[in-house]
């Protein structure tokens, strides 16, 4: 039956699933303690007959003995799955619970609000030039190299272009001015 497998016979595949489908059934259950796993490990035990025939050494055992201590191993494989998936999910299920409120309160819209204008103040700031680069390159995702592409300046100089505009941005942003109707106290 073995040299069949090898050469691919599927009536050799048949017969061996036919012989000892219900002792790797019996195997996988004992281990998993469920029956649909124990019928998808048998089911990959025996694929993996057919896809590696030559897996299995006619010289170290017969095929019953290599077929259950496969599906001893498939099976203690999937109980470790699980246990891995239980304690994710109990892990997953702990962290939602730590997990704050993500919607913003008052003060926090009021600040976003504040730092938004802030920086389309500063963006607007920029010379044309740069701002078109840095609206390519952090609003419509374009790398610097895109960016100079789509602008038709060398890569240089784009990189040149956002790198300085960054730079004014940091140092605006930094020391914001101050609002109308503040003065310094």
């Amino acid at each position: 039956m073995h040299r069949r497998l090898v050469y691919g016979d599927g009536s050799a595949l048949a017969e061996a699933y036919t012989a000892y489908g219900t002792l790797v059934r019996r195997v996988a259950l004992r281990v998993t303690r469920s029956p649909a796993a124990a019928e998808d490990v048998a089911q990959e035990v025996f694929a993996h007959l057919w896809t590696r025939p030559y897996a299995f050494d006619t010289g170290r055992g017969t095929l019953r003995t290599w077929l259950s201590m496969l599906a001893h191993r498939r099976a203690v494989d999937w109980v470790r799955g699980e246990a891995r998936h239980r304690k994710d999910a109990r892990a997953d299920d702990t962290a939602l619970h730590t997990i704050a409120d993500a919607a913003p309160g008052p003060d926090e819209t009021v600040v976003a609000r504040e730092r938004s204008l802030l920086l389309h103040t500063a963006l607007a700031g920029l010379p044309e030039r740069q701002r078109e680069v840095v609206h390519l390159a952090y609003f419509a995702g374009r790398t610097y190299r895109q960016a100079a592409a789509e602008l038709g300046i060398p890569e240089g100089t784009a990189k040149t272009r956002l790198r300085t505009a960054l730079r004014t941005l940091a140092e605006t942003l930094a020391d914001p001015p101050d609002a109308p109707g503040e003065t310094g106290a």
